[in-house]
């Protein structure tokens, strides 16, 4: 019964919540706004520039994010179609077949990514980054423990060093825990220029997981006030039908 309850609180806390608790970090608060068209814009630049080398986005084709993004056609062939020619193709990575054998799995689709972990999540893990001499390509990340994915973003963010601090673990025996991270050297980006940087990442991807989302919000205000209306004029027809037997 006990993890049956415990199941159900899971399911009904939101995404971030759950995962800050399993990674033992607070995550940051992303910010995003799905109806910020030209950060999403930015996003899907930065995206296709930083990360369609490795991910892709399978269920999204080129000429719908052009139409949602407000993109032409012929810009969007010039300066976003790196792995395609034709513009209803998927946007899929430039990955070859073999990529397993450089990351010990293949690059994850990042389809819907911002669905399964949360936009909060994803701007944690591009911020959390550390140097870690343990790890095959010299990092690792705060959010992700052992992650085999490179610091595509440290040009621009710097690299970043661990903080630990000493707390008493079984049987009273001192131990070092990681606690957060603190910057080691700058990249060519503020921290500031960063922040919105990753976030019009993470502005698209939440896009990409959901092109409708956007359109679902605004219906969904519409169709709140129509029950609303239609309720009032429901109770005052019932008025008057049961006012007589009253």
């Amino acid at each position: 019964m006990f993890k049956r309850l415990t199941l159900m609180a899971a399911l009904l806390l939101p995404c971030g919540a759950v995962l800050a608790e399993e990674g033992g970090m607070e995550l940051m608060h992303a910010g995003t706004d799905i109806n910020n068209m030209q950060s999403l814009q930015r996003g899907a630049r930065n995206f296709m520039n930083y990360c369609s080398g490795c991910h892709s986005l399978q269920y999204l084709r080129y000429n719908r994010m052009g139409d949602d993004l407000k993109i032409p056609i012929a810009q969007l062939q010039a300066d976003l179609m790196f792995t395609s020619e034709k513009p209803f193709d998927m946007v899929n990575s430039a990955m070859p077949a073999d990529a397993e054998q450089w990351f010990g799995k293949r690059p994850p689709d990042l389809s819907l990514a911002a669905r399964a972990k949360g936009v909060d999540y994803l701007y944690s893990f591009l911020h959390g980054f550390y140097a870690d001499k343990t790890r095959p390509w010299g990092v690792n990340n705060l959010y992700l423990s052992n992650a085999s994915m490179p610091h595509v973003l440290q040009r621009l963010q710097g690299l970043q060093k661990p903080v630990f601090k000493h707390e008493a673990g079984e049987g009273g025996e001192p131990k070092m825990v990681l606690t957060g991270v603190e910057m080691m050297s700058r990249g060519s980006m503020s921290p500031e220029e960063y922040d919105h940087f990753v976030r019009d990442i993470v502005n698209f991807l939440d896009y990409a997981a959901e092109p409708v989302k956007a359109t679902r919000q605004s219906m969904g205000v519409f169709v709140i006030l129509f029950l609303l209306v239609f309720f009032a004029f429901a109770y005052l027809l019932k008025k008057e039908y049961w006012k007589d037997v009253h």
